[in-house]
């Protein structure tokens, strides 16, 4: 499982805006000093949800579309 603290090295420029989105989601986060992000996942939807937040701000285009386009096929196979 995935659970615990996770420490995320994120730009420094883009981290509050991660931070305070994770917030909004009311995933337990951090800011330290050291420029880290710690993250407590404690479950599989917090895991995802970090990581697409992450992925909002610091994926190109091209892997936002792949990972759309990705999540669609997932979707449409289940039908």
């Amino acid at each position: 499982m995935l659970r615990g603290d996770y420490i995320l090295q994120i730009p420094f420029g883009d981290r509050w805006q991660i931070y305070y989105r994770l917030q909004e989601l009311m995933i337990p986060c951090s800011c330290h000093p050291d420029g880290s992000l710690r993250v407590q996942v404690n479950s599989c939807l917090t895991a995802v949800l970090v990581r697409s937040t992450v992925m909002q701000f610091l994926a190109s285009r091209p892997e936002l579309l792949d990972w759309l386009e990705r999540c669609w096929d997932c979707n449409y196979e289940s039908f």
